[in-house]
C-alpha cells in the first residue's frame, strides 16, 4: 500500500516538472496579449502626468493626448503641442481646487498661449481668466486661437505652423492658499486641416519649432561665429597689440606736447609789433657821445 502511494506521488511530481516549460512559454504570450497600462483600448495616447516649469522644460503632448497633473497652488505649469496650417486650436483646462475648508478666499487662475518664438497669442474665444469663490470646487478655462496661417509678415503676430506653449498660472489668491494641492486636466482640440487653409501667396520655409534638449541645443545654436581673419588681423591683437597701442599713444602724446608748446610760447628775442618800442627808464645813465669808443 505504501509502495503504490509513493509511486503515485513521484508520478505527480514528474508530471508537474514536465509542465513547467510549457507554463513558462505561455506566461509571456499572455502578458503580450494583455493591453499595456499606458495605452488605452481605443488607441488614444495615455494622458500626460507631468508638466514643465518653464518653456525649456515644457511637456510635449502628442496629437490627441490630454494631461492630468497633480500640482500645487501657485506653480507655473507648461505644456507644448504642435499645430499645422489651416487648424484652429482650442485649449480647455479644468482646475480642481483644494477643499474649501482649507482655502482662505477666492482664487483667480489664468491661461496663456505662446508660439515657438515666445510671442503671446491672443484668444478669439474662451475664458482666459476665471475666478473661483471660496465655496467652489473647480473652475474652467479655455482659449481658442486664430487659424494657423501658412505664412505671415515679419512685423505681424499671426500664428504660424509649429510648436505652441500653454502656460497655466495662479493670478490672484490669498497668501495662505499658496502650496495647497490642486489637480489640472488639459485637453487640446483642433478643427480644420491644410485643405481649409487660405492661400496667401507665400509659403513658410520651416515650422516654428524651437530646438530641444534642455538648453544644450539652444546654447549651440546661439554660439557666436568665429571672426574672419585678414592680413592685418595679427598686428593689433595679443602681444603685438600692446606694443602698437603703447607706441601710438606715446607718439600722440609727444606731438600734442610740441603743438601745445608752439601755441603757448613766443619765440625768444622778438617782441610783437603791437606792443611798440620800450620807452627809456627814468634815472638810467644816458649814453655819451663816446659811448662804445672806450674813451672817457
Amino acid at each position: 500500500m505504501r509502495t503504490s502511494t509513493t509511486r503515485s506521488a513521484l508520478g505527480g511530481a514528474l508530471a508537474a516538472l514536465a509542465l513547467l516549460p510549457a507554463l513558462a512559454l505561455a506566461a509571456p504570450a499572455a502578458s503580450a496579449a494583455s493591453p499595456s497600462p499606458s495605452a488605452s483600448a481605443s488607441g488614444k495616447p495615455a494622458p500626460a502626468t507631468k508638466a514643465g516649469t518653464s518653456f525649456l522644460t515644457a511637456i510635449n503632448l502628442a496629437p490627441g493626448q490630454d494631461a492630468k497633473v497633480a500640482a500645487s497652488t501657485g506653480d507655473y505649469l507648461y505644456w507644448a503641442f504642435g499645430a499645422s496650417e489651416g487648424q484652429t486650436p482650442t485649449i480647455g483646462l479644468t482646475v480642481d481646487l483644494a477643499p474649501s475648508a482649507d482655502r482662505q478666499g477666492p482664487q483667480t487662475w489664468s491661461v496663456e498661449v505662446f508660439d515657438g518664438l515666445r510671442r503671446r497669442q491672443s484668444c478669439t474665444a474662451g475664458t482666459q481668466n476665471a475666478t473661483a469663490d471660496k465655496s467652489a470646487a473647480s473652475l474652467a478655462l479655455s482659449c481658442t486661437l486664430r487659424e494657423i496661417r501658412s505664412w505671415a509678415e515679419p512685423w505681424s503676430g499671426d500664428p504660424l505652423p509649429g510648436t505652441y506653449y500653454v502656460r497655466l498660472s495662479l493670478a490672484d489668491a490669498q497668501q495662505p492658499d499658496l502650496g495647497l494641492a490642486a489637480a489640472v486636466q488639459l485637453h487640446v482640440s483642433a478643427k480644420g486641416d491644410a485643405d481649409n487653409a487660405q492661400p496667401e501667396g507665400g509659403e513658410l520655409k520651416a515650422p516654428l519649432v524651437p530646438p530641444v534638449g534642455g538648453g544644450a541645443a539652444t546654447a549651440k545654436a546661439a554660439s557666436p561665429e568665429e571672426p574672419e581673419d585678414h592680413w592685418y588681423t595679427g598686428w593689433f591683437s595679443g602681444w603685438n597689440g600692446r606694443w602698437f597701442w603703447t607706441l601710438a599713444g606715446g607718439a600722440l602724446a609727444a606731438l600734442a606736447g610740441v603743438a601745445g608748446y608752439t601755441l603757448t610760447r613766443h619765440p625768444r628775442g622778438r617782441r610783437p609789433a603791437r606792443y611798440g618800442s620800450v620807452p627809456p627808464q627814468a634815472g638810467a645813465p644816458q649814453p655819451g657821445p663816446y659811448a662804445g669808443s672806450g674813451q672817457p
